[in-house]
């Protein structure tokens, strides 16, 4: 039996260029951060661009560019 492959990478691994959908918004983020993201437009299945990785993550989700410290980005899962 051969284990199972999980396509979700989070969000700080992704190189800039690539467009990516939000499949999680992990738990290890404060509730309260998880709501202001979902307010800025980051939700479950979701589109979203990668512009860069540093100094910080920025993404493009619809019209929205956002700017997300690593430690955060690291905690929202993606599916290329």
């Amino acid at each position: 039996m051969s284990p199972q492959h999980d396509p979700r990478l989070p969000l700080a691994f992704i190189t800039p260029g690539e467009e990516v959908r939000l499949t999680k918004i992990g738990d290890e983020i404060d509730a309260l951060q998880r709501e202001q993201l979902t307010a800025y437009g980051l939700a479950e299945n979701r589109p979203m661009r990668v512009l860069q990785q540093k100094p910080m993550t920025v993404i493009l989700a619809e019209e929205v560019e956002l700017a997300l410290e690593h430690n955060i980005a690291r905690h929202i899962w993606v599916v290329r």
